[in-house]
């Protein structure tokens, strides 16, 4: 008699890996976080040396006590706020799915070791790395990837990882930014719409660029196709908002594409418009009421908490304008949630994505 042999299936698992936060907005705490952060070649890439010198011997010691004032300004109760709508996201999305699924930091608790970690105790064998930005940028998504690899090559050789792509302009996902979007302005009209995404430094658009030749960073390279498109911040960032544009029907002269967030940039352009300056310049010519939406993350965090929420809507108001309207990130969303889950249980099923 002939046995039937069937086939093992390999048990999969998700891990959803946001940026990162302090343990408390205490300076002692957002020191070590910054630390862990800043040392990253990923994020200031520069020889080790240089970057230890001016990480541990200057920003270190004059940055965590203006960030931990910042972040005292945005703490929730529950904690940063960060990790409590991430955790939420993940909560919401455990219950649409049959898939084991663990949260991770790629800077701070918990770490993404921890939570390959847990996965592995559950008996994951293939676990799929989830890192909940958009668009690609080395000091987001490759420094995730990178070191998800170098964990598990080294402590869980056993285990198969994959990785979710950029979705920056995946239909789905654009959707339902979009509806968010307009969910938030409820009708109102305003004036103007800023897309403002976290900025980086120009340097790292060539690094990334996988042609060496593409990226000029000027008017056309991010709209002439290009294979370095896969991996251009730049590129990407403009199509989520061109995207998000036809989508919401808005007129070219009704949007514009920003960048905040930049650190030492008179020594290290960064992108541009910056999110600031334009604001200023808005406001001064009479504008009075903006909406500005932070595509770049799909959670709160400080940068859209505090820098937006707080800075720039102050710095709207003395400089002429009257309302800046913040729109919130996609956070827990239900639909969202739906998205999300609907690509895992696809992964599961039929192991692919639809990215």
């Amino acid at each position: 008699m002939k046995m039937k042999m069937k086939m093992k299936k390999i048990k999969k698992g998700v891990l959803l890996v946001n940026l990162g936060s302090p343990d408390s907005p205490s300076p002692k705490d957002v020191k070590k976080y910054l630390g862990e952060f800043l040392m990253d070649k990923k994020v200031i890439n520069i020889p080790k040396i240089f970057r230890s010198i001016l990480v541990k011997g200057i920003i270190l010691n004059t940055r965590p006590k203006k960030s931990a004032k910042a972040y005292s300004k945005i703490w929730w109760e529950e904690g940063s706020p960060l990790i409590v709508l991430s955790n939420r996201l993940k909560e919401k999305v455990e219950r649409k799915t049959n898939l084991p699924l663990e949260l991770s930091m790629r800077y701070g608790n918990p770490s993404i070791e921890v939570g390959i970690k847990n996965l592995v105790k559950k008996g994951v064998k293939e676990i799929l790395i989830f890192p909940l930005y958009p668009q690609f940028a080395m000091a987001t998504t490759e420094t995730i990837i990178d070191l998800s690899k170098k964990i598990v090559l080294e402590k869980f050789p056993n285990i198969k990882l994959k990785f979710v792509e950029s979705f920056y302009k995946n239909s789905k996902y654009i959707q339902i930014l979009s509806n968010s979007i307009s969910n938030f302005l409820n009708g109102k009209k305003y004036e103007h719409i800023v897309f403002s995404y976290h900025g980086i430094p120009k340097k790292h658009i060539k690094i990334s660029d996988i042609t060496k030749n593409h990226c000029k960073i000027d008017k056309n390279c991010c709209s002439n196709f290009s294979e370095a498109h896969k991996y251009c911040y730049r590129h990407q960032c403009y199509e989520t908002t061109n995207q998000v544009a036809k989508y919401l029907n808005l007129n070219k002269t009704e949007y514009t594409t920003t960048f905040q967030s930049r650190v030492l940039s008179k020594f290290n352009p960064w992108l541009e418009p910056y999110t600031d300056v334009f604001l200023s310049k808005l406001a001064k010519s009479g504008t009075k009421n903006v909406a500005i939406v932070t595509p770049a993350f799909v959670s709160d965090c400080l940068e859209t908490l505090e820098e937006i929420g707080l800075e720039a809507v102050e710095d709207f108001k003395d400089d002429g304008g009257e309302n800046l309207h913040v729109i919130p990130c996609l956070n827990d969303r239900d639909s969202w949630v739906e998205v999300i889950s609907n690509w895992l249980n696809k992964w599961e099923k039929q192991d692919l994505l639809p990215l």
